[in-house]
């Protein structure tokens, strides 16, 4: 039997409210929710107190969308390393992307992966089945229960995943046993932008032409290409990382999240930055899809607060320093972003962008709702114990001192956030206090709650 915890004065922030409560935690799970009283219940008293006395208590974020590197590109990040950065961010749950080397386009290589995330990760995991333009028959193998879901990039990626084969998209959308999630860019019309740069900068082009490059025509035929055949196929589709105002018609906000077949999710980065952010960034806010206008990111928080968008994740992806300080065309696209999208969320909280209550959704309780996460997501008797404490008045710096990622650097340094984490709970252990990591035990496998 793991330690029993019992979080006392705590100010809960879930399933759109708001109190106070103690919270007792054991065997993994919330055991309790009670009203604060003056004396411990007796029952509780033997447990190890936590004052959560003015601090806010959350789910674990639910992040669905990460490239921690493992296997192959290790020298960029790790399971190990990159877990640590999340559960110092409050993330107590991530899916993680089939484009490491190999490439994960096998049931045997997926289930190598979650062999090596039960050693080595912090946080709990699960893994996205890759797909191809020749792979179909072990796509459709995936175990709807085990796996989050399949990954179709629609666009171009590492390696063999580039699907734009039709046949093969008819075949996925039709079959698919469980969720598929798209990374939507039409390739022709970056290939073609491509080109045309190329011509008129040669290889000293400068990191603003991103978003030239990858544009939101490129980004609307694809996505709205994925939207086309989920509404054919009746398909469970879940499309990534939106980053342009066009986008934004394809989307529902008129029928619950549990009942959409069509979800969306858009990432930190596209809600912070804008195109002018390059001349001061370069490619160190080089991500695919590319950061866009200010108009596209007023669009994309118009749509997150109306209830288009569903959930907000990070597309962690880190690079090395001196891949990242390459000139424009050779500086590969992503940045590392779990460790701070929390802090970053709560920087627009206190800018009164959006409520903690809302926040809360479309991080821990949407992601749960959109892949049918087993007993996470949520604050609720029975659940795991997939917690977070956060003082909202506990400013930081980000500077590389403490910057956790392998990269050893951030997109967000030098931004001073107003609020920290100072609590993470995994499985009813704590992982995370006060600055300090207690690695001994292990996430788990995520499961999920699908016929």
């Amino acid at each position: 039997m793991g330690v029993r915890y019992f979080i006392r004065n705590a100010k809960i922030i879930n399933e759109g409210k708001s109190f106070h409560a103690d919270v007792a935690i054991s065997d993994g799970l919330i055991e309790a929710i009670t009203v604060s009283q003056a004396e411990i219940p007796e029952k509780f008293s033997r447990y190890e107190l936590i004052d959560a006395r003015d601090k806010i208590l959350i789910p674990g974020i639910i992040d669905d969308q990460v490239h921690f590197r493992e296997p192959g590109l290790t020298y960029k990040g790790d399971i190990y390393s990159e877990s640590r950065s999340a559960v110092a961010g409050g993330i107590t749950s991530f899916m993680e992307m089939p484009n490491t080397i190999p490439n994960t386009l096998t049931q045997d290589l997926l289930e190598e992966k979650y062999a090596i995330a039960a050693e080595k990760s912090l946080a709990n995991y699960s893994f996205y089945m890759g797909a191809s333009n020749d792979n179909s028959k072990e796509v459709l193998k995936t175990d709807p229960k085990n796996v989050c879901g399949i990954k179709v990039f629609m666009g171009s990626s590492t390696g063999n995943m580039l699907v734009d084969n039709e046949l093969t998209l008819e075949r996925i959308f039709s079959e698919a046993p469980c969720l598929v999630a798209v990374h939507c860019e039409h390739e022709p019309t970056i290939q073609k932008n491509v080109n045309e740069f190329l011509r008129q900068y040669g290889l000293d082009a400068p990191a603003n032409i991103h978003p030239l490059i990858r544009n939101a025509e490129a980004c609307y035929r694809s996505s709205a290409q994925a939207v086309e055949l989920a509404a054919k196929y009746n398909t469970r589709l879940h499309v990534l990382h939106l980053s342009s105002a066009k986008e934004m018609s394809l989307f529902r906000n008129d029928i619950p999240l549990s009942e959409k077949k069509i979800t969306a999710e858009v990432c930190l980065h596209h809600l912070w930055f804008t195109d002018k952010d390059y001349e001061s960034s370069g490619n160190f806010i080089k991500w695919n899809p590319a950061v866009k206008s200010a108009e596209d990111r007023d669009m994309l928080w118009n749509a997150l607060l109306d209830g288009r968008l569903d959930v907000v994740a990070t597309d962690h992806a880190p690079h090395s320093f001196e891949e990242k300080s390459m000139p424009y065309f050779k500086s590969p696209s992503g940045g590392p972003m779990v460790q701070h999208l929390l802090p970053g969320m709560l920087e627009f909280y206190k800018k009164g962008k959006i409520s903690l209550e809302m926040m809360v959704g479309k991080m821990c309780h949407n992601p749960a709702i959109a892949f049918n996460v087993e007993k996470r997501g949520f604050i609720r008797e029975g659940y795991f114990a997939d917690l977070v404490l956060v003082d909202l008045n506990k400013a930081f710096t980000v500077d590389k001192g403490n910057i956790l990622y392998k990269c050893g650097w951030s997109p967000m340094e030098n931004i001073a956030f107003p609020a920290s984490v100072t609590h993470t709970f995994v499985n009813g252990n704590l992982v995370y206090e006060n600055g300090r990591l207690h690695e001994r035990i292990k996430g788990m496998r995520l499961k999920f709650d699908r016929n």
